[in-house]
């Protein structure tokens, strides 16, 4: 009789909770006090749309939740805009602190919305400044430090006591999840503050971003080093499927997937015209811009690799980035942020030149570089790291490269405690590609840090025109989906994870 009796009281409990949940939500505008912040608003929000402030596109199907804006300033040049928005019914226990892409400066709407309707007490923040580039950078070192790295660890800071003050309990999981910049941010948390957060997803994480610029000016250089030197999009086209044809079925199946690119030594010199030839072939030029967009970066004076270049398969992606204007990312880099003070040109940028420099500038605060995840890993925490093979933006090398310096650093057993990779064939810069992009690696990362159940195949889907096409198993590093030899190769049933 008396457990009865308790389990109608904790309903009576939740029930009461939810039914006063609007009026707990305004009285955090004034009842919630948190180190280095104001509580700008905080207002209940009813189920259904949202329309974000910002003109970002409208969320739908949301259920009622509380909304919480705060002015996070840790220092006296500091203006870090964060969201928390809090079910006001069906909370999971849980909070998720999301990312930004590129140079940050709104708030993700879009990802906070998705959190909430799963059940996530969800956060977001603009890092602390507004805009797509790197202007907020000029003159501003402290705001520079918030983009790199505090704002975050704010967030999940001031995110958990506002989660605390509202459900009047912690929550019992904290997440992160973030791609690109976003994938960044994750490393910068899991290096930085490894007690922030107790699982970590990051998608094709730029976690090099100094580094990886002179990458991507690279290929811009080396298609504009000449006016003939530029590749249309027949080109492209016409590269890509030299590509496919020698290194596709090198996994056993043409299904127009490069399972491993990185082990397939295409040259576009194969394409180069001959005799007369001047269509469905490349001419000198354009055959040596592309083979420096597939090569790996060094330092001519030491031989240091810094980054790899484009794979075999990503080349239908490269207008995205080597376009007729410079990527607009990496110009703002240096034109804010590395050389505010010269009149930088990309045509003139030389690694003999720049590189010293523009690391001493960076100082850290873009490179999350540290393979020593030892702090992290010894308190629980889990490290789950996915990238495109066809990435345009982040050479997909990178993310296995970061792997490897974790399992000389930590030793295999450990690293498989804590860190799984995983690597999709034919998708882009974080979605999109050609290949299945669609999968739920943060069930994947909560079975994981939850239950103890290590990563394992995953499913990826691909749709056409909202029908599914194809699904595929994604396979922690080093594995890949490898055909059983019967069945629809369409089907994730017909694959099995395997070390090639």
């Amino acid at each position: 009789m008396r457990s009865v009796i308790v389990a109608a009281a904790a309903l009576f409990a939740v029930a009461t909770q939810a039914q006063d949940a609007p009026a707990m939500c305004a009285s955090l505008a004034t009842s919630l006090k948190l180190n280095d912040t104001i509580v700008t608003s905080s207002s209940p929000v009813t189920s259904g749309q949202f329309m974000p402030p910002d003109g970002q596109a409208s969320q739908g199907d949301l259920p009622a939740f509380c909304r919480v804006e705060l002015t996070i300033a840790p220092t006296a040049d500091s203006d870090i805009k964060t969201e928390v928005w809090l079910p006001m019914a069906g909370w999971n226990g849980k909070f998720l602190a999301v990312g930004n892409g590129a140079w940050a400066g709104s708030i993700q709407y879009r990802a906070l919305a998705n959190g909430v309707r799963r059940g996530y007490a969800t956060a977001s923040t603009d890092t602390g400044h507004t805009g797509s580039d790197a202007s907020f950078a000029d003159g501003q070192p402290e705001k520079l430090i918030d983009f790199g790295y505090r704002a975050v660890h704010q967030m999940a800071v001031q995110g958990k006591a506002t989660v605390d003050a509202f459900y009047s309990t912690a929550p019992d999981y904290s997440y992160f999840n973030g791609c690109s910049g976003g994938g960044r941010m994750s490393f910068m948390e899991a290096q930085r503050y490894p007690e922030d957060f107790d699982a970590i997803i990051a998608g094709a994480p730029g976690y090099d971003r100094t580094d990886v610029a002179f990458q991507t000016l690279g290929m811009i250089q080396a298609t504009h080093e000449t006016p003939e030197s530029y590749l249309e999009r027949e080109d492209l086209e016409l590269i890509h499927s030299a590509a496919m044809q020698m290194c596709d079925a090198r996994d056993g199946l043409t299904d127009g997937l490069i399972s491993d690119p990185a082990g397939c030594d295409f040259d576009p010199g194969v394409l180069q015209c001959k005799g007369g030839e001047t269509r469905a072939c490349l001419s000198e030029p354009q055959v040596t811009a592309a083979r420096k967009i597939y090569a790996t970066i060094t330092d001519p004076r030491t031989g240091e690799i810094l980054t790899a270049g484009m794979e075999p398969g990503s080349e239908l992606l490269w207008d995205r980035v080597a376009a007729r204007e410079p990527h607009h990312m990496y110009i703002s880099l240096f034109q804010h942020v590395l050389f505010p003070d010269e009149d930088f040109d990309y045509r003139d940028l030389s690694i003999v030149d720049h590189l010293d420099y523009a690391r001493e500038v960076d100082g850290g605060i873009f490179a999350a570089t540290s393979s020593d995840l030892e702090p992290f890993i010894s308190r629980g925490g889990r490290l789950l790291i996915y990238h495109g093979w066809a990435d345009q933006n982040i050479p997909p090398m990178g993310s296995i490269d970061y792997y490897n310096e974790v399992l000389d650093t930590l030793g295999k057993a450990r690293t498989e405690e804590g860190v799984a990779l995983y690597m999709v064939p034919g998708m882009g810069h974080c979605g999109g590609g050609h290949g299945p992009n669609e999968f739920d690696m943060l069930e994947v990362l909560e079975q994981w840090r939850e239950d103890g159940k290590a990563p394992a195949a995953v499913l990826a889907t691909q749709r056409e025109h909202g029908q599914v096409v194809r699904t595929r198993p994604l396979c922690p590093y080093p594995q890949v989906a490898e055909y059983d030899g019967t069945g629809s190769i369409d089907e994730a049933d017909n694959f099995t994870c395997a070390v090639p």
